[in-house]
């Protein structure tokens, strides 16, 4: 039976930025950057960018992950961690304040695990970083163990081997190593090294109720760092069998995913998830140690057990082998003052707060003030409805949305899409110019961009930039206009995204009202009703994501029987706001 999860927290949405309050408090060599709650960033407070005269290293991604990211940012190792909210991938803005802020001449690596969101959120801020003059290369971490190879486009999860991956990129930066040569360390760290997880329960998110999924006596073998489902349920077992069912499928000949055979040296890493104590932690390790030295023929050169990278409260531990050479060995050895690396922390203390950098000279752009007209035209009353009833209807479908999501994914679509709909009505009554379509919708993905997180977050964006870009090319906005800014919103959203139809994302149902719309149009439909059956496809299209085999975001990773349980969250998301726009436009005309 479901419950309301227990947290020492305050309010839900303050946890992030609460817990860098604390952070940097603890740790003297640690600040952050004065841009709460849109930018969370942890970072060296003896580090200043434009001065600072080695690699920086930056990595990051959602929060609930705790010490990870933040916990190993300290000299010799990351030079910044940027924090989304939990489980949500940081926004671009986040992303690019925490490049300014601690590159040099020297320039940045960016270490990214392999998620959707991370991927596209830094791959965006790597390339405004490289167009305002920085030195930005990045390498992705995909160590995943657990599932067959290659899935669609998500491939390989980034788990606790980023862990690995940082400490060696730290101290070749820290030595003075150029950035390609800290690049070519990092990514030759990231092909060694192979992780599985195994968890005796889920984990809870602030704020909401603790799933029943894995009752009790059972234990999931393979699940994410988010929650979502693994590879198999099964009876639990003793920890000589879970750790031997482990090393087994990291070594797996079948997969090959690391390069480590009889008679190699590696690195064990025992990681906890976040709910189990360290007694069984190291009960782990000592079996693991025994087994791949006797069943495996392995020499075990470092043993690292902790908690590194967990999720939030989940009962479990991972298992990181990493094939150790003197090169890896050396960076693994290398000192370090990050907080949560296990060593001692030294220095006095610094200012905890220290301001925003602002984009170098020559990097902004003066941007028009945009307010709400005193009088709407007639196109501005029935954007004005159609916004409204879109954004209201997403608010209405919060706990369904978050619900389905899961099921299938981390659970927090509705109250990531809450978010943007809450925003997009209080901006719209400040700084919307509705008598402008084309302003209005840049304005609208603004809104998004600002509060929404995680993958849904810039998908959106990139769906609105891509629109008003096509609605600027007309100065005047004709119903076909629309549809060709519809159009250009959805192959910009694939383009970037990854996706095609039948992957069972939102474009399932985007496209199918972007082609309605416009074979309406042609057959000579008034505009009206074309966009009511574009919205009627919208729905169908959603609908129909429950009889569809997931190939991108988190959703891939889980089996065809949960898939048919719910429809994709995101397209549902989409069907709602169309539709209710759509209803609206008909409702204002018509009246």
């Amino acid at each position: 039976m479901a419950y309301q999860g227990k947290k020492l927290i305050n309010d839900p949405n303050d946890v992030v930025t609460e817990f860098i309050e604390g952070m940097v408090e603890t740790y003297p060599g640690l600040q952050y950057l004065d841009g709460f709650p849109g930018i969370k960033i942890v970072l060296r407070a003896d580090v200043v960018g434009s001065t600072y005269d080695k690699v920086a290293v930056i990595c990051g991604g959602g929060s609930g992950h705790e010490p990870a990211h933040s916990g190993f940012v300290g000299e010799g190792m990351l030079t910044a961690a940027v924090l989304g909210d939990v489980f949500a991938s940081p926004h671009v803005d986040a992303i690019l304040a925490g490049i300014r802020a601690v590159t040099g001449p020297m320039g940045c690596l960016l270490i990214v695990k392999n998620y959707t969101g991370d991927r596209l959120n830094f791959g965006l801020a790597a390339e405004q970083a490289k167009s305002e003059g920085y030195k930005v290369e990045s390498v992705i971490v995909g160590d995943d163990c657990a599932l067959p190879p290659r899935r669609g486009i998500a491939g390989r999860r980034g788990l606790a081997g980023t862990i690995l991956v940082q400490k060696v990129a730290g101290a070749a930066a820290a030595a003075g190593l150029s950035l390609t040569q800290v690049l070519d360390e990092a990514k030759h760290a990231s092909e060694m090294v192979g992780t599985m997880g195994v968890a005796l329960s889920v984990c809870t998110l602030p704020g909401q109720v603790t799933s029943d999924r894995l009752g009790p006596g059972k234990m999931e073998l393979g699940l994410g760092i988010h929650g979502e489902p693994g590879a198999a349920v099964t009876d639990l077992q003793p920890v000589d069998l879970v750790v031997s069912h482990v090393l087994k499928q990291i070594l797996s000949k079948e997969t090959n995913y690391i390069p480590i055979s009889r008679g190699n040296n590696v690195v064990l890493m025992v990681n906890g998830l976040g709910g189990t104590p360290p007694m069984e932690l190291m009960i782990a390790s000592g079996k693991a140690v025994l087994q791949l030295q006797l069943e495996h023929g392995l020499a075990v050169d470092r043993v690292y057990t902790g908690s590194f990278l967990t999720s939030l409260d989940m009962a479990g531990f991972s298992i990181s082998l990493m094939k150790a050479d003197t090169e890896i060995l050396q960076r693994l050895d290398a000192p370090t003052k990050a907080p949560y690396w296990p060593v001692g922390v030294n220095g006095n203390r610094p200012p905890a707060k220290i301001p925003v950098p602002v984009p170098q000279s020559g990097s902004t752009r003066n941007e028009e003030v945009l307010i709400r007209p005193q009088e709407l035209n007639e196109q501005g009353y029935v954007l004005e409805a159609a916004i409204e009833a879109g954004a209201k209807e997403i608010i209405n479908l919060k706990d369904k949305l978050n619900e389905w999501d899961g099921k299938v994914g981390d659970g927090d679509c509705g109250s990531t899409m809450f978010r943007g709909a809450t925003a997009i009505l209080e901006d719209m009554t400040q700084s919307y110019p509705l008598n402008d379509a084309a302003e209005t919708i840049n304005e609208i993905g603004a809104s998004v961009r600002r509060v929404m997180g995680g993958t849904s977050g810039i998908l959106y964006s990139i769906l609105f930039k891509a629109a008003y870009a096509k609605l600027k090319e007309s100065a005047v906005i004709t119903p076909r206009q629309w549809a060709d800014a519809l159009e250009a919103a959805v192959n910009a959203v694939s383009k970037y995204g990854g996706a095609v139809a039948g992957y069972r994302t939102m474009l399932d149902a985007l496209i199918p009202a972007s082609n309605t719309l416009k074979e309406s149009l042609d057959a000579g439909q008034d505009p009206l009703t074309a966009f009511l059956l574009s919205s009627e496809a919208v729905v169908s299209g959603a609908e129909a994501t429950k009889n569809m085999s997931a190939q991108a975001g988190r959703s891939s990773y889980v089996s065809a029987d949960i898939l048919s349980s719910a429809p994709d969250p995101g397209a549902m998301a989409v069907a709602a706001w169309y539709r209710a726009a759509a209803i609206a436009v008909r409702d204002k005309l018509q009246n």
